[in-house]
């Protein structure tokens, strides 16, 4: 049985809608990923651009809110920004909760190359973090 990951950010468009993207592709015969923003906002046209990049189409992803996922069960809860860490209501149902903030996207500024290249950075150091975390072996532990 696949566990189910929720990944949160504020908005809902970038980060955690990257995360849930690379999780469903690289680990999906074991997670079932989903994400969510405390305020959701739209898919940010970028984090689909860069996506797509690495062929993960994003594209079809919507921005929830948290409080559409509050009465399901989660084996990790994960935020992905410090805001979302800070205010994020506890969710009675999830089993794990884990923290890795990354950048917020939506602060880059820049010419359109200079932001794809930091969302670039940021989609690295997410798929980067996911395989520490969710690849062979770790299942949730390779948190630090």
């Amino acid at each position: 049985m696949k566990k189910k990951v929720l990944f949160i950010c504020t908005n809902n468009s970038a980060r955690s809608q990257m995360a849930e993207g690379l999780l469903n592709t690289l680990y999906g015969d074991r997670y079932e990923a989903y994400s969510a923003g405390l305020e959701p906002s739209e898919v940010n046209p970028y984090a689909i651009k860069v996506m797509a990049e690495i062929n993960i189409d994003i594209s079809k992803q919507r921005s929830k809110s948290i409080e559409k996922f509050r009465r399901d069960s989660f084996d990790y809860v994960v935020t992905v920004c410090n805001h979302a860490k800070e205010v994020c209501p506890i969710f009675p149902r999830g089993k794990a909760f884990l923290h890795r903030g990354f950048k917020d996207t939506s602060e880059f500024k820049g010419t359109e190359d200079e932001i794809l290249a930091k969302i670039r950075r940021i989609r690295d150091e997410i798929e980067d973090w996911i395989h520490e975390t969710f690849g062979a072996g770790n299942e949730g532990g390779g948190v630090r």
